[in-house]
């Protein structure tokens, strides 16, 4: 396991679901999960994807296994949950990672087509997901809930309208929930990532143009998915145990401006 990933030991012998977990940072928040002893669900599209994280992790000693889900499609994050449940039992954490922007422009250039894709791959996704996990989390009386918001849904700026629009969705979506889950002691919580450098937005941001990104910020850098997979890791273990209905903002400071 990588050595620079925080230790939470409270975490070992847990069971996490990532959706999104198969690039990016889900990937690498699969990877934080399991190099702190839990055992990992990576979900995706993409079979192959899913399998290399998979295989990465088994690899370092953990313990994963992959599940293919279209979590747009109610009984596909119906059949995922029970898949999880039969592989490791009770989920104690899910990331509900999964997510996607599609194009940019302006209002009149967005299509109807368009618009429902990306709101269906955000915030559609996100409920349908944490709607099949909370009810046992509730039940039990305990467990954590992490999306996958943006600053984009804080802050207007270069995403696209109809990703900034279900970004903020996911952001009230997160809170609400929190209002009746905190009952039971599940906490629901969200990331919201400004500039992070992933191994796709590396390719294809040309050097000359990710440094100029990098000076909007008051930390002049690039995020990482492992910064992502910090925040990830405290909201998923008992440290963050008196917090919920939060948004930590992975942003270098971007949206203090």
């Amino acid at each position: 396991m990588t050595s620079d990933v925080p230790r939470y030991p409270d975490l070992e012998g847990r069971t996490a679901v990532v959706t999104g977990g198969s690039r990016g940072i889900g990937a690498q928040v699969c990877r934080a999960f399991a190099a702190n002893g839990m055992n990992v669900v990576v979900t995706g599209r993409d079979k192959d994807a899913i399998q290399s994280v998979v295989d990465g992790i088994r690899a370092d000693g953990g313990t994963a296994a992959g599940a293919v889900a279209d979590v747009t499609d109610r009984s596909a994050v119906e059949e995922l949950r029970e898949t999880a449940e039969r592989e490791f039992g009770q989920v104690d954490v899910l990331a509900a990672f999964a997510g996607f922007d599609q194009g940019q422009g302006a209002l009149a250039e967005v299509t109807e087509e368009n618009w429902h894709a990306v709101i269906d791959g955000n915030l559609t996704a996100t409920f349908l997901t944490v709607q099949a996990f909370l009810p046992a989390m509730m039940a039990r009386g305990g467990g954590s809930i992490i999306t996958m918001a943006s600053t984009a849904g804080r802050l207007p700026g270069r995403a696209s309208i109809p990703y900034s629009a279900a970004k903020a969705g996911v952001l009230m979506f997160t809170r609400r929930v929190a209002l009746d889950a905190g009952a039971r002691d599940v906490r629901v919580n969200a990331i919201a990532p400004s500039a992070i450098l992933t191994e796709r937005q590396e390719q294809r941001i040309p050097e000359q143009m990710r440094e100029q990104v990098a000076k909007q910020f008051p930390i002049a850098r690039w995020g990482t998915p492992q910064d992502c997979a910090n925040a990830a890791l405290f909201l998923a273990s008992s440290a963050s145990g008196w917090v919920t209905g939060q948004t930590i903002d992975v942003a270098g400071g971007k949206v203090m401006l």
